[in-house]
């Protein structure tokens, strides 16, 4: 089973440095340009479907890149961070050392908590990895998840700091061994 995970493109938000979260924002024409760019990168890869997240900036980045060549499925465990009264806010108000701190688990101003989203993004992989064995996958979703999504795939040790860059348009391949992993 192969799973690519790809974050959606840019929108003015991400442009202007601002925490986006729930709000349901469409790509701006930089994104657009980003994703078609990425279309061309995985032109020679097969997918069997797509799943995204039900926010309009990952469903325009989904069908950019594989247009109706795949089934597509909205998933909602795969919306972005609840970010909570930081929505809208300028980035730096956002800590991410403190946010992915797994075992801190912060919600101050309401953001979700880390393990939230672990959770919902297990639960989707659980899902995945019922239905859809042997299968090459297209996810499309937020940094969050993405990051989320990638740590549990990779095992990693939730005890380090699990925040990486995952910039607009961020794309990975990643080959999944069900054996090894323990959903």
């Amino acid at each position: 089973m192969k799973i690519t995970l790809v974050r959606h493109g840019q929108t003015d938000f991400n442009y202007d440095n601002k925490i986006q979260g729930s709000i349901n924002n469409n790509l701006n024409d930089s994104g657009r340009l980003e994703c078609r760019r990425l279309r061309e990168k995985l032109s020679d890869k097969h997918f069997d479907v797509c799943y995204m997240s039900p926010l309009f900036r990952a469903v325009e980045t989904a069908f950019i890149l594989v247009g109706d060549r795949v089934m597509t499925v909205k998933d909602s465990r795969l919306v972005e961070r609840d970010m909570g009264e930081l929505e809208g806010m300028e980035r730096d108000m956002y800590d991410a050392t403190k946010y992915w701190n797994y075992e801190l688990n912060c919600g101050d101003y309401g953001v979700e908590k880390v393990q939230d989203v672990f959770a919902r993004c297990q639960d989707f992989l659980n899902y995945l990895f019922e239905n859809h064995i042997g299968e090459d996958i297209l996810i499309v979703s937020h940094g969050s998840p993405v990051r989320a999504l990638h740590h549990l795939l990779k095992q990693t040790n939730l005890s380090t700091n699990l925040y990486f860059n995952v910039p607009n348009c961020y794309c990975e391949e990643i080959e999944v061994d069900i054996e090894k992993l323990n959903p």
